[in-house]
């Protein structure tokens, strides 16, 4: 089509995938046009493929109308990397939602999977409890719906330490080359056939045999070195970062500049655990701690989250009713719950209403009993940094005599060991603490401009990891929340600014301190439109897409057809 015209390209898509998957008014794409956090813009249409082939013509049709293409799976992330931002498109944007192309495939007897589009790790994870093994992530984002897929393509990290991030370098995804031509190219190590219509049809249907599957050693499914990096204690670098460029392989960090078809990853088998609570008024405890674990337990630690004092209070008081949620209903259904709210605040600012269920959810959860364990709140009220520690059954005795003697020599801390509802709440509430910024600001909005949102890697040796302020930043600041995953030096850092202060000068100041600090960010939700791509990044997407037809603008990258620049 030479000369765009949004009613025969919504025409052309409403013939390949039906009339009711096709949607063009403000209202019915309002949740797939605005991130979880950050970012919004426009489009002239959202398409929900429902076969890996509708997906196929679709995204034909589109490339064949000049469209720009958004890819976009659960829309969980934190930075805008799914959806428009702004309204400086050169070209009309459509945003191709997958929620629907839900397949996974178990193969090589649970050892690895399949997994198209739409397949969410929440599901994933359900699924391997029968092989009694795990997916790649099992808490936080997995809570909330998140996609297996969207992991991959933003190189994701998580809480598990053993694991870093998300990573495969077997994948089926189309292109765009430089002559403009859309192109299928099957990497995912499963002979399929020859033409896109047979490879995705068979893909989806799985007609294919254990002979078709092919393992090659030089095609890893998962991180293979990042057990050996996260060890480097005395390493002048972090452990992991979305730009490290020998972590970009195709599919794996390609940010949607690239339309996935399909990843094959490895999955990990289940072990048994112990959870230990650790409190601390010095820092210097945490980093003792982690430096002992993560080079002298017969195996490594599974997790280490850290949360903050005053992150911990305004998670425990408005990340109350995620916690209850969960509690009560369990992970599967948080995506409802998420879908269900949009949608009445949706039609709510119709009428210039803002906030209405945020404040009525507050003021119902904080009617009730308190959620959290005894012995949490008395380390609540007596430290100022809390450490969640998942160790291997192997590793428990001895983990616990390293606390025991190291604690009876620094009296600024302490431990217990939790049984198994402390401890599965110490890890539910660590989860809460994410999301409890935004409620706070929006149950606080004549007193929050917004919130600064960082993920960050600090170097692997970094002793001085508590972060220090200058006064002048610190006066624009209502409330700092940091917690993270501290055995890979990961942290999250949210700032909760004082109406009247300017969040884009705030972050610029913040990435100056970091920049000063040789910290890399961001660590694990990738630059979406939040953050600027660095070199390797960008060249990264360059190659993956020369006519800059996906995910336009990502890192701060042009918004133009053949990676332009804007005219100033």
């Amino acid at each position: 089509m030479q000369t765009f015209s949004p009613k025969a390209v919504i025409g052309c898509l409403q013939q390949i995938i039906g009339r009711q998957h096709v949607l063009s008014d403000d209202q019915s794409t309002r949740q797939y046009r605005q991130g979880r956090r950050f970012g919004e813009g426009k489009v002239f249409a959202v398409v929900i493929p429902g076969t890996l082939l509708e997906q196929w013509q679709v995204l034909q049709a589109a490339i064949d109308a000049d469209c720009i293409v958004i890819m976009q799976a659960a829309n969980t992330g934190l930075t805008g990397g799914s959806t428009p931002y702004g309204d400086d498109y050169d070209r009309p944007v459509l945003v191709m939602s997958t929620r629907r192309l839900k397949g996974i495939q178990v193969i090589h007897e649970g050892q690895q999977v399949i997994c198209l589009p739409g397949a969410t790790l929440d599901n994933l994870e359900q699924i391997l409890k029968g092989y009694d093994r795990e997916p790649h992530s099992v808490i936080g984002s997995s809570c909330i719906g998140a996609s297996v897929l969207g992991g991959v393509c933003n190189n994701s990290g998580g809480a598990l330490v053993r694991r870093g991030p998300a990573y495969t370098e077997l994948a089926l995804y189309a292109q765009v080359n430089a002559q403009g031509q859309l192109e299928l190219v099957n990497h995912l190590g499963v002979n399929l056939g020859a033409t896109p219509e047979e490879i995705l049809t068979r893909l989806e249907q799985q007609q294919y045999q254990a002979t078709d599957i092919l393992d090659d050693a030089e095609k890893q499914a998962s991180d293979q070195r990042y057990v050996q990096d996260v060890t480097q204690v005395d390493a002048d670098s972090p452990a992991r970062f979305n730009a490290d460029p020998s972590r970009l392989f195709e599919a794996s960090g390609s940010a949607g500049k690239i339309c996935v078809f399909a990843v094959r990853l490895d999955t990990y088998e289940k072990v048994e655990s112990n959870v230990f609570y650790i409190g601390s008024n010095d820092a210097d405890d945490l980093t003792a701690i982690r430096r002992y674990l993560l080079t002298s337990l017969p195996s490594l630690p599974i997790a280490g989250e850290y949360i903050h004092r005053d992150a911990y209070h305004i998670g425990e008081k408005y990340g109350k009713d995620t916690f209850l949620f969960i509690e009560k209903f369990g992970t599967a259904n948080v995506p409802k719950a998420f879908a269900l709210k949009d949608k009445v605040d949706g039609f709510l600012e119709k009428f210039k209403i803002k906030g209405l269920t945020d404040h009525l959810l507050q003021a119902v959860t904080s009617l009730l009993p308190s959620h959290l364990p005894k012995r949490m709140t008395e380390y609540r009220d007596r430290y100022e940094h809390h450490l969640m520690l998942r160790v291997e059954n192997n590793c428990k005795a001895q983990t616990e005599q390293f606390l025991q003697d190291y604690f009876a020599v620094h009296a600024s801390g302490n431990f217990f060991l939790c049984d198994a509802d402390e401890g599965r709440k110490a890890f539910l509430h660590r989860f809460a603490v994410a999301g409890a910024a935004i409620r706070y600001r929006d149950t606080h909005r004549d007193e929050v401009e917004d919130i600064v949102a960082l993920d960050i890697a600090l170097r692997r040796n970094d002793r001085e990891w508590v972060e220090q302020l200058p006064v002048e930043m610190e006066q624009q600041i209502i409330h700092k929340l940091y917690y993270g995953h501290f055995f890979c030096h990961v942290f999250h850092q949210d700032y909760i600014l004082k109406k009247g202060n300017d969040p884009l000068a705030m972050e610029h100041q913040m990435w100056q301190l970091l920049d000063a600090r040789r910290a890399e960010y961001p660590a694990e939700h990738n630059v979406g439109h939040l953050y600027i791509a660095k070199p390797a990044l960008a060249n990264f997407y360059q190659k993956l897409d020369p006519n800059n037809c996906f995910n336009v603008g990502i890192g701060q990258t042009s918004k133009l057809k053949y990676w332009g620049k804007a005219k100033s």
